[in-house]
């Protein structure tokens, strides 16, 4: 029989850290070396959404971040029902917001 470790990280919480930061809008770039997450707020009355929190992160725990995510969400699907996306376009890309393309 496989002995497993039961492998625990302690981690510390700041206050102003567990607050957290909402956000309903995500914006996600990349290069060869990383992954940006900016997590940003666009709300009625603001003239542009406005990013509270941006994570950098490796491809690999991307990819953990991703798999975490999949198996979190089919979790709460299972015990509450399925998320709807009403929208018909969930997702976009950055040369969408500039209709003349990007910048040279």
């Amino acid at each position: 029989m496989e002995n497993k470790e039961n492998k625990q990280i302690n981690i510390e919480l700041k206050p102003d850290i567990a607050r957290g930061c909402y956000s309903n809008l995500a914006i996600i770039s990349h290069s060869h070396s990383e992954f940006i997450l900016d997590f940003a707020t666009a709300l009625p009355g603001l003239p542009k959404p406005e990013v509270g929190s941006r994570i950098l992160m490796t491809p690999e725990h991307t990819k953990r971040l991703l798999n975490a995510l999949i198996d979190n969400v089919s979790k709460y699907e299972a015990q509450f029902g399925p998320i709807v996306i009403d929208a018909p376009r969930a997702t976009f890309n950055l040369t969408d917001l500039n209709p003349n393309g990007p910048k040279s």
